[in-house]
């Protein structure tokens, strides 16, 4: 018998403390549900063959692009184009939930990407 079991993303975050590496918590249709604790700066990328959609669960994250920066709190999310070059930046940690096509790398280039964690 087949056990349905709800994924807790609260749950999930509590179990590691490292910023900048996602961990996968599912898959849905060829694409990583991940979760993720920010603080600071990330690295200026793209993503040449993907949207990077970004979902706050807390706290708050300034999206910057070359052309300006979009402010989002708990519940929002933004999704930055394919090929546009951006920037997270968390003043305080934030938690936020990820879904890309599985293997994107976080950096936009397999040699710089965090490994892939599953939990």
């Amino acid at each position: 018998m087949t056990t349905h079991v709800p994924i807790n993303l609260a749950a999930k975050l509590a179990t590691f403390d490292e910023h900048w590496q996602p961990r996968t918590v599912a898959t849905f249709n060829g694409h990583d549900i991940m979760v993720v604790k920010v603080k600071g700066e990330f690295v200026w990328h793209s993503h040449a063959d993907s949207d990077d959609l970004f979902l706050v669960l807390h706290g708050r994250i300034r999206i910057e692009l070359r052309d300006g920066a979009v402010e989002l709190g708990p519940g929002e999310l933004f999704v930055v184009p394919r090929g546009m070059e951006h920037r997270p930046v968390a003043i305080d940690e934030a938690h936020l939930m990820l879904i890309e096509p599985t293997g994107t790398p976080n950096t936009g280039d397999e040699a710089t990407a965090a490994q892939r964690r599953v939990i």
